[in-house]
């Protein structure tokens, strides 16, 4: 073996370059691959994350919209409240006179008003008032259906006990037979929508 050769074969590892150390391309390609798996892992996460934003938000939009739906449909119904109620007091009026004519008629009065009696030997005239009379109680009977129909209907509170919230008290009187406090007489009727109260009863309180 020659003197160089000797020299060369007793180099040092350290002095060679990178292409002569052994297992120099291994370590490099291993960390690559960890790195490449832990970025799949940080975006996994992310994506679930904004999917659970997603998700979340979606069903905040759908309560809030449920919410709107409800309210929507309630602030509709208490608007038709409204304008029944409205109507109902427009038409209570003419309710109330069909109610005293009736009253005048059953107390041997002309329901007409300002037309005389008729004499006994008119008989046309007491037909004429017979089927004028009917014609009043046809026309309060389809005034009362028609205000029923809508949910509106009248009572009556005779024998009950006063109640400052659904009666208006016209006087106070003796009622032999009737509890001090309670109603001795209905001068008109109450009416009410559902629970809603269109006009109290007007009524004489017991002593």
């Amino acid at each position: 073996m020659t003197d160089a050769e000797q020299t060369a074969e007793e180099q040092p590892a350290e002095g060679r370059t990178v292409e002569e150390q052994p297992g120099a391309h291994g370590a490099p390609g291993a960390n690559g691959e960890a790195a490449d798996v832990q970025g799949d892992l940080d975006e996994l996460v992310k994506v679930a994350t904004q999917r659970d934003e997603y998700l979340a938000l979606a069903q905040r939009t759908q309560a809030d919209f449920e919410n709107f739906r409800k309210r929507v449909a309630r602030e509709a119904v208490q608007a038709k409240e409204r304008g029944v109620a409205a109507l109902a007091k427009e038409l209570l009026p003419a309710l109330d006179n069909l109610d005293r004519a009736l009253a005048a008629a059953a107390a041997g009065q002309t329901p007409a008003a300002g037309r005389p009696e008729p004499s006994q030997g008119d008989p046309g005239g007491a037909d004429e008032d017979a089927s004028l009379l009917r014609g009043v109680k046809l026309v309060r009977e389809d005034l009362l259906a028609a205000l029923a129909r809508v949910g509106v209907r009248s009572f009556s509170p005779a024998g009950e006990p006063f109640d400052p919230e659904l009666h208006e008290a016209m006087a106070k009187q003796p009622a032999p037979g009737v509890p001090s406090g309670s109603v001795a007489e209905v001068y008109q009727d109450g009416y009410r929508l559902g629970e809603q109260l269109i006009r109290p009863a007007r009524v004489v309180v017991a002593e």
